[in-house]
């Protein structure tokens, strides 16, 4: 089964990331939380085998950052919210021929390999995966095919895997969970972790 891994990015730009940690620890620091996330994605992507990956830019496509060329396939998000953008990457895989699909941002610092191993082999049985997130969103989905999944009244709530999680019922879809995990997007979720140190609070 040919898999992908798609990967939403936010082009690391001052102001422009992690703005909801930013109001605790301001932009520079929250930049830099940013930046640490980008390395320990990519760290943990680059040990994947069997799947193919493919970075998507919010912004502009960046052809001299650390994501090798060679490695990852790199395109820009399309659309006017994230439910059209991850909708319209979903299709361009599926379109390529990509018969498993799964989605990741880069807010999670405890992504592993075995993780998102754990999705795809999970997929392979349901229509739909999601990955919980403690903050009420989720920070992976995948399937098989296309799915009207995306259409939520709003993004960055407490209520979007909650509102997800609806859609695929009322599609009568099939669907499977990883395991419960915190994304880092207010001051809270860095205590205790390593971002907490390299962040100097």
């Amino acid at each position: 089964m040919k898999k992908l891994l798609i990967i939403f990015v936010k082009n690391p730009e001052i102001g422009k990331v992690k703005t909801r940690l930013a109001k605790s620890i301001g932009d520079k620091r929250a930049l830099n939380v940013y930046l640490n996330l980008l390395i320990h994605t990519q760290v943990v992507t680059d040990k994947l085998e069997e799947i193919d990956r493919a970075v998507y830019y919010s912004g502009f496509i960046d052809e001299e950052d650390q994501w090798d060329a060679d490695t990852y396939q790199k395109f820009l998000q399309q659309g006017d919210g994230l439910g059209e953008r991850m909708s319209n990457a979903f299709r361009r895989a599926f379109q390529s021929g990509y018969e498993s699909v799964c989605l990741i941002g880069t807010d999670l610092y405890d992504l592993s390999v075995d993780l998102i191993n754990t999705a795809f082999k999970k997929l392979e049985s349901s229509d739909v995966v999601v990955g919980p997130a403690k903050d009420g969103g989720y920070y992976l989905i995948g399937m098989k095919q296309l799915h009207d999944v995306f259409d939520l009244s709003h993004w960055s709530t407490p209520n979007v895997f909650s509102e997800t999680m609806k859609l695929i019922d009322k599609n009568g879809l099939t669907c499977s969970q990883t395991k419960l995990l915190n994304d880092i997007d207010i001051l809270e979720d860095l205590k205790g972790t390593d971002l907490e140190r390299l962040t100097g609070l």
